[in-house]
């Protein structure tokens, strides 16, 4: 058993870094779609007349 330590440390990192990278594959935000992208309809109404 005392051999296999090594080894079961190894695979345990190797099993870290796959969930690791599973999990940030698996990340559902995305910011490109919550960034600003102009004034809107509402901001337009108001400043209708300025200019």
């Amino acid at each position: 058993m005392l051999a296999m330590q090594p080894l079961l440390r190894h695979l345990t990192e190797i099993v870290i870094h796959w969930h690791r990278l599973i999990n940030l594959a698996r990340n559902p935000y995305r910011p490109e779609l919550h960034y600003m992208r102009g004034p809107g309809p509402k901001w337009h109404a108001k400043h209708q007349g300025i200019q």
